[in-house]
């Protein structure tokens, strides 16, 4: 028998063992650590990094290498065997204790630190001052009896000498710290953090092997993985403009397949005038969808903010506003119920009270609680801004949030809950966008990047944004806020009017090509090929030069695995 019948008439088995893949650096760095807690502890752990730059980090040496700042005292004390410094006697806001640090431009830096206060709660900033002003690496709520973990980050504008220290508007407490740590890494590092999550989080290792019915391997066979679906949802936001324009659809539907309804859901938008809802346009928009196999995420059931709401809900008495929203819960919820894969249920709650300030502070838990009576199935999100934008903003810190949700889920009774970062960006903090999700994700909830765009230089800033939240292992999904207009987007569009990509649109492009690498590649000389392939749907094609067939296929789904995937793809050629 010639060597092309035998193969003609062999079966040719494909092994494939799927694990995580542990790629190895290009760059030596230090790697990160992404440890975070929310939980109030006894005992703090010990600093990461071994405290980076920060001299006497655990304070085992007094308070060498730390002075006052401001008009505080510091005092160095022990309890239980841990050591720490506390700064009393203030009187200002930013009275505390201080180290000098020269902080370089070309770095981004992590922080963390453990804090406690004498008493009761009060919110506590690290700050970093530097010649051109007041940095805040990231605040936390200390509380008394027990230490909470301070995680941020920073970015500095002009290299020098800056000064480290700790502020809380609440004077009559002290500040207790320990455990403290500011660690260095170049863009280079940063960037190989990236991709080393990348490696154990979106992707999996494949090992393939073919070899004949005796179990004879076949070298220099070709094999080529093509992904037809992604594991990692990156969508986009639409608006009814999709329902009536051929390009729009074509251009959205030729590279995504996650969506959120940018104001066709909204409550204003269904019920202008007050009983008579009007379903019918996002109505279409869920069947548009639906037919391409596109999964929209509900958005959103109320919004807090007085400036969105219906004109006809302001001039409502409490009792009938009261009536009015739970008709609007239950009309939405039911009509969609198993159409959505996640409701944004109370919008921007943490900034705004239209709603509480009417109603009480805890109808927006009663708004989620009768929403999970509805439906129990689909994750219920709080959406809210800056919370991972924006450092300056206190009202939204990741532990303000982390408390809102837990307030939510205590009242409520719904433990199906889900973080939304809308992630309106300016720009960019790298470093505490990344401590910010490490913080939240301790809450082991699912994150979702929910209204991705960036002001300033568009392009630069969001290759940044959505190469950080795709890598973070803690994200489960982005939608970029890019809802197309011929008047023009909210913040940033991607496409001119034409539907021809502008900058922003080819960041997206080049980034759905690389999350998604294909390769093609033959068989060893013991017939096997090994490589690291995304999460996703795949059809796996293998072909020979002595084939009488060109080619032939099968289905392969990449799923993230701790444990290894076995799986045998027989082909009868």
């Amino acid at each position: 028998m010639g060597r092309r019948e035998r193969l003609n008439n062999m079966l040719l088995l494909l092994h494939l063992s799927c694990s995580l893949l542990f790629a190895g650096f290009k760059v030596n760095a230090v790697p990160y650590d992404y440890t975070a807690t929310f939980e109030c502890l006894a005992k703090p752990y010990k600093p990461q990094y071994n405290g980076g730059m920060i001299a006497n980090p655990e304070f085992n040496e007094g308070i060498k290498g730390w002075s006052t700042f401001g008009n505080a005292k510091i005092e160095h004390r022990e309890s239980s065997g841990n050591k720490y410094i506390v700064a009393h006697s203030r009187n200002q806001s930013h009275d505390s204790l201080s180290q000098k640090v020269y902080l370089r431009k070309d770095r981004l830096y992590t922080f963390s630190a453990w804090l406690q206060v004498s008493y009761g709660e009060a919110p506590v900033t690290a700050v970093f001052k530097t010649a051109s002003g007041f940095i805040p690496a990231g605040a936390i709520v200390a509380e008394a009896n027990c230490w909470s973990m301070l995680k941020g980050g920073l970015t500095v504008n002009v290299s020098g000498p800056t000064q480290l220290y700790f502020e809380s508007k609440n004077t009559f407490v002290e500040i207790w710290v320990d455990n403290i740590s500011l660690q260095p890494f170049t863009e280079e590092e940063w960037k190989s953090h990236q991709d080393q999550s990348i490696e154990k989080a979106r992707k999996s290792k494949v090992r393939v092997q073919a070899i004949d019915k005796k179990g004879n391997p076949i070298p220099n066979a070709t094999i080529s993985f093509e992904q037809n679906s992604r594991g990692f949802p990156l969508g986009v936001a639409i608006n009814k403009n999709i329902l009536t324009n051929k390009a729009y659809q074509n251009w959205f539907l030729s590279r995504f397949k996650y969506a959120t309804f940018e104001n066709e859901m909204k409550w204003a938008s269904i019920e202008y005038t007050q009983w008579k809802e009007d379903y019918s346009v996002p109505d279409a928009m869920l069947r548009f969808t639906s037919q391409h196999g596109v999964s929209v995420r509900g958005h959103n059931i109320i919004w807090e903010n007085p400036n969105y709401q219906p004109k006809w809900v302001k001039s409502l008495s409490s009792s009938d506003l009261y009536k009015e929203v739970g008709k609007r819960i239950s009309s939405i919820v039911r009509r969609y119920q198993g159409k959505v894969i996640a409701w944004d249920v109370v919008n921007e709650n943490i900034h705004f009270k239209f709603y509480e300030s009417k109603l009480g502070p805890g109808f927006s838990s009663d708004v989620y609680k009768n929403t999970h009576t509805i439906d129990k199935r689909t994750p219920l999100f709080l959406n809210e801004f800056n919370t991972i934008e924006d450092n300056r903003d206190s009202a939204s810190l990741p532990a303000r949030y982390l408390q809102r949700l837990r307030d939510i889920q205590k009242y409520s009774g719904a433990y199906n809950l889900g973080i939304g970062l809308e992630s309106h960006f300016h720009t960019p903090n790298l470093p505490f966008m990344r401590a910010g999700i490490d913080y939240l994700g301790s809450a082991n909830l699912p994150i979702w990047l929910t209204e991705v765009d960036v002001n300033g230089n568009q392009p630069t800033y969001l290759d940044q944004v959505l190469r950080e939240g795709h890598s973070h292992p803690k994200v489960r999904g982005i939608i970029v806020w890019a809802a197309w207009s011929p008047k023009g987007c909210y913040r940033m569009c991607l496409t001119d009017n034409n539907f021809k990509n502008l900058a922003t649109g080819n960041v997206v492009d080049k980034l759905l090509r690389e999350w998604k690498f294909a390769p093609v590649v033959k068989t060893d000389a013991n017939g096997f090929f090994e490589s690291s392939l995304f999460h996703g749907d795949y059809q796996v094609k293998i072909s020979h030069p002595t084939l009488v067939n060109s080619s032939l296929a099968q289905n392969l789904k990449v799923t993230p695995t701790e444990d290894l995937q076995d799986e045998i793809l027989v082909f009868d050629i």
